[in-house]
């Protein structure tokens, strides 16, 4: 059985596309197929995978959900079939999708398309088989390709900066997840809360993870072990490569390594 989990929340800079890496390729460090999905137009998933140009590259996300929008089979047209050439193999051991700009000129062009909701779930649907664990990088928005996520996944991951004006905008998400699983998903649910660079030095990073703990521990599990503040996070961008790779003794590591084995623990696998 595949797993795919959403990876979302509409403030930018909570460390998404940071989590959905090193957490997609600690499931594969531990034996796991992994496929991350990247649902987001500035290519930021990309270019932390090693993909210095993503807006030159000639087969991103755009493809795969045009081709679901067409409703196109892949044994009666072999363009369809080679599709997988977009799935790029990361020497780290999980696969990718990568997107770039093209993906927000896709956005406005879905308002008129049956069914728009669950085009990425169309089409991820011929990719499960493959795979133990499917993350989807979402963009800082709720827009129509976030639900088009939310509606593909089973669950979803959210990280919260410890910070005041990300955890204010938290209970809007939770709100349209609702949204999402009562009209759209009943399947979907929260996996759970992760706080993201928390800065253990502070007195303000402890009073806004205890907060996070006092309003939403009760309805929504909150991930034991945070993802610390460090610099040594942010420079794999540039490297192109996990902080598994860049940092593997660091905090930031022992964070991701945590939250790998408590998802795996949470499904079970």
């Amino acid at each position: 059985m595949c797993t795919i989990i959403a990876v979302a929340n509409q403030k930018g800079g909570v460390g998404k596309t940071t989590t959905c890496v090193n957490l997609g390729i600690g499931l594969a460090r531990t034996g796991k197929k992994v496929l991350l999905v990247e649902a987001d137009a500035q290519g930021s998933m990309a270019i932390s995978l090693g993909i210095q140009e993503p807006d030159e590259l000639d087969v991103t996300l755009v493809n795969f959900m045009e081709n679901a929008i067409n409703d196109e089979d892949i044994e009666k047209n072999p363009e369809r079939s080679s599709l997988s050439e977009g799935i790029i193999h990361h020497a780290e051991g999980i696969d990718f999708i990568p997107s770039n700009i093209e993906l927000a000129g896709l956005e406005p062009s879905l308002v008129n398309v049956m069914s728009r909701e669950r085009v990425m779930s169309n089409f991820l649907m011929d990719l499960k088989a493959q795979y133990d664990f499917i993350l989807i990088d979402c963009m800082p928005s709720l827009g129509v390709i976030t639900i088009n996520a939310l509606v593909a996944a089973d669950s979803v991951l959210i990280p919260v900066e410890a910070a005041y004006l990300p955890v204010k905008g938290l209970q809007q998400l939770i709100k349209t997840i609702g949204r999402v699983h009562r009209r759209l998903n009943p399947d979907l649910s929260i996996m759970g809360i992760l706080l993201t660079k928390v800065d253990r030095r502070t007195n303000f990073a402890r009073d806004i993870s205890e907060q996070i703990r006092e309003v939403y521990g009760d309805k929504i599990h909150i991930f034991k072990n945070c993802i610390p503040l460090s610099v040594r996070a942010a420079e794999t961008t540039a490297e192109g490569k996990s902080i598994y790779l860049h940092d593997p003794k660091g905090i930031v590591a022992d964070g991701y390594l945590s939250l790998t084995q408590e998802v795996l623990s949470d499904e079970g696998k």
